[in-house]
């Protein structure tokens, strides 16, 4: 059975990479949306199986600066709790579904940028997406801002880092935010690195030569770390599934 995804992208260097090399092999039915291009997100969704939302250089309060926010946020509050549809939200798409659930989009103390551990907490084991992964898993940060008090009943905390709580949560059991990137291929870095206020970000924390430190540990680890984005497509498509 072939899936319809729906991906919402914001920017044209960060896209939905190693994702879209499986989606290919599976022919998988993808609708790119690009926002930053003022495309615009279909007013009915009911023909996607599922909804992939990407990162970019923007923050979710900069509504005045990127207007289409508004409606992106009104699509995705309509898909995760009206049509209760599967969700993936990455970096940013994680803070839109964080703010839609109640919760408020701090300044992280400090940035977080690297290839750093995220830490899957034991209730993995009953989760859909996260039940096969390590308890400890490398993953590329490249955030400055983060979800915070996210005091939903029907949240679910699955996965902290030492620096953010809320790098890997759920709602119900159909939609997810992670704040890290799961999406990275070898090119990602230097990728980018071509987006002003990313590359200005890193320089700003790890230094001049951050970019080519980073990619450097980015090819390090590349192998496992797309193993595990293996995993998690194979667990959200079976969430389509069901």
């Amino acid at each position: 059975m072939s899936h319809k995804i729906i991906i919402l992208q914001h920017t044209p260097l960060v896209t939905p990479g190693y994702f879209t090399k499986l989606m290919n092999e599976d022919l998988v039915e993808t609708t790119i949306i690009r926002l930053d291009k003022g495309e615009k997100i279909p007013s009915n969704l009911n023909a996607f199986d599922g909804m992939l939302c990407l990162g970019g250089p923007m923050d979710t309060w900069m509504e005045d600066k990127y207007p289409w926010m508004i409606e992106e946020k009104n699509k995705i509050t309509d898909f995760v709790l009206n049509k209760q549809k599967p969700y993936l939200g990455i970096c940013l798409g994680c803070q839109f579904l964080g703010e839609i659930l109640g919760g408020k989009v701090i300044k992280s103390n400090p940035t977080e940028i690297g290839v750093l551990n995220i830490n899957i907490l034991e209730n993995k084991k009953k989760d859909q997406l996260f039940k096969n992964f390590d308890n400890k898993i490398k993953a590329l940060q490249w955030h400055s801002y983060e979800v915070s008090e996210l005091n939903n009943s029907e949240v679910t905390i699955l996965g902290s880092s030492e620096i953010t709580r809320y790098q890997i949560f759920k709602y119900k059991n159909h939609a997810y935010g992670i704040q890290f990137h799961m999406e990275v291929d070898e090119s990602t870095i230097f990728k980018w690195s071509k987006v002003p206020e990313l590359k200005k970000a890193s320089e700003k924390y790890l230094g001049k030569d951050s970019i080519s430190k980073l990619d450097l540990l980015l090819r390090n680890n590349i192998k496992e770390m797309n193993k595990n984005t293996q995993k998690l497509y194979n667990n959200f498509k079976n969430l389509m599934t069901t």
